[in-house]
């Protein structure tokens, strides 16, 4: 568990380590995604195009030196293997990451050159992260976990404490859930400085990990994930990382896939933002109307992760 303290100390310790992305009113739009005052938080932005920038960067700087000596491994569908590579390179370290068949290919090429290497393990992540684990134990190297980490969720967190920074009047905050550390970290933060926040999660039909775990009250394990989006599926969360959303998270609404797809599509018609599905999730669930704020209500919706989706399908 974290507390506030947490994310404080991680956003001192990383601020030379990532950057401090930019918050854009979507405003001047030919086609508006809500009648809100819609801002959108471009972590998209940050080195190796994720918010996962922070995490791995907090988990790096609180790790002693000699546990990093042999190397860093972790398990990804993506934008978190690209921060751990990143990290690894930083510290002069070498990196494995494993990934799941749906992780893109995009991904898996910027994975690579930042010096890391991919192992293509299983359909889903959480296949993916036991081979993980278990190599890790096997060459005694430390292992980064993309969300059921103390270190990584405050990393994650910081994000909350810019954006409260840079627009303190915040209604609501829109965050795409994959295995829970970015809405659980961020959760921790704003809820601690502005509690009348409201902070909504966002899951794919094909992962409701969280709402269903929620429901019944205890972490559950889906029978199966169908989502194509290889950074939102995630079979199990952390029990942490429930505790923390129980406490903090206002609402978890759900998305399809062709809703993201749309939305990327959107972001870059309006804004030209080369935005993955994920980053997309936000954008989506105003258009598809799973949320829908009252009018001029302050909203920030993440553009957590960088892709080619929105280009690619209308180029």
């Amino acid at each position: 568990m974290i507390d506030i303290s947490d994310v404080e100390a991680a956003a001192k310790r990383i601020a030379g380590s990532i950057r401090r992305t930019p918050l854009l009113r979507a405003d001047h739009c030919a086609e508006p995604a809500t009648d809100a005052d819609l801002w959108l938080k471009l972590e998209c932005l940050q080195p190796t195009g994720s918010f996962k920038a922070r995490g791995a960067a907090n988990k790096l700087l609180t790790t002693p030196r000699e546990m990093l000596a042999k190397g860093i491994v972790t398990a990804s569908g993506g934008n978190h293997g690209l921060a751990v590579a990143r990290a690894a390179r930083l510290a002069g370290v070498p990196a494995t990451i494993f990934a799941p068949k749906t992780v893109s290919a995009e991904k898996v090429e910027k994975i690579r050159r930042w010096g890391a290497e991919t192992r293509i393990v299983g359909a889903l992540w959480d296949e993916a992260n036991r081979e993980a684990i278990a190599f890790a134990e096997l060459t005694r190297r430390v292992y980064f976990h993309p969300f059921a980490d103390s270190a990584v969720m405050a990393g994650q967190g910081t994000m909350g404490l810019e954006i409260l920074e840079q627009l303190p009047d915040v209604e609501t905050i829109l965050v795409a859930i994959g295995g829970g550390g970015l809405i659980a970290g961020l959760a921790t933060a704003v809820k601690a400085k502005r509690p009348g926040a409201r902070i909504i999660g966002i899951e794919p039909v094909g992962s409701p990990t969280l709402q269903i775990s929620l429901a019944a009250g205890r972490v559950v394990s889906l029978p199966q994930v169908t989502t194509r989006v290889a950074t939102m599926a995630c079979g199990r969360t952390d029990e942490a990382n429930f505790e923390i959303i129980r406490r903090t998270v206002d609402d978890i609404v759900l998305i399809t896939d062709e809703d993201m797809l749309d939305a990327a599509r959107w972001l870059w018609f309006e804004f030209g933002i080369a935005a993955d599905l994920s980053g997309a999730a936000s954008v989506a669930a105003l258009r598809s109307g799973r949320i829908r704020p009252r009018p001029s209500e302050r909203v920030c919706g993440l553009v957590c992760g960088a892709g080619s989706e929105g280009v690619t399908s209308v180029a």
